[in-house]
């Protein structure tokens, strides 16, 4: 299957750069737990509230194979200095898709999610990333997807409002993290 390539600017070399994206692999993993641990300190986007090693989210990524419900999709550019083509690219984000819950009757539905590196934001990645996940699941046996989404985070609103997801709801302070509660708004979107 193919999936989108973006171009964006290079903000230090001023000129557009190509931007892949294709399913995650194990070799990710250091750079995918980099970009989930800044969330994990900085922000209460995750609830986890210690940074993670890549041993302890290898189990995690090994659950989403290149087909199925459950997918990883990380979006890629060369690294500074090389082209494309020469295997050498750093890491902007990933989008998933998981479980939404474990009971059997769940299996057509899926969670999702959105991590870009925070000094890539701003700059479409998260929608290439969900652009090439519901392509990716279009052939699959679902039926809906789900995403809880920290309030307030506009960015993730709008992201999700942008793929057809609605709002269904406000968990208030569901969640503590950083000494105070959080409120996790729930959207859905039909597949």
């Amino acid at each position: 299957m193919q999936y989108p390539v973006g171009r964006m600017r290079d903000e230090m070399a001023s000129k557009p750069t190509e931007l892949q994206v294709r399913p995650g692999v194990e070799a990710d993993l250091g750079a995918l737990t980099e970009i989930y641990n800044h969330y994990v300190r900085e922000t209460a986007v995750t609830f986890d509230t210690a940074p993670l090693t890549p041993r302890d989210r290898l189990s995690w990524l090994l659950s989403h194979p290149e087909d199925g419900p459950h997918r990883l999709m990380v979006a890629t550019q060369p690294a500074p200095g090389t082209g494309t083509g020469t295997g050498t690219e750093r890491i902007l984000g990933y989008a998933t898709s998981g479980p939404h819950r474990a009971r059997p009757a769940y299996a057509t539905s899926v969670e999702t999610s959105v991590y870009v590196a925070p000094d890539a934001g701003r700059r479409g990645i998260g929608t290439l990333l969900y652009d090439a996940l519901f392509k990716a699941l279009a052939d699959e046996d679902l039926h809906r997807a789900y995403a809880g989404i920290t309030q307030p985070n506009e960015a993730s609103v709008r992201l999700h409002t942008r793929f057809g997801f609605r709002h269904l709801g406000t968990f208030q302070e569901v969640g503590r993290k950083f000494g105070r509660y959080w409120d996790v708004a729930w959207y859905e979107k039909e597949l």
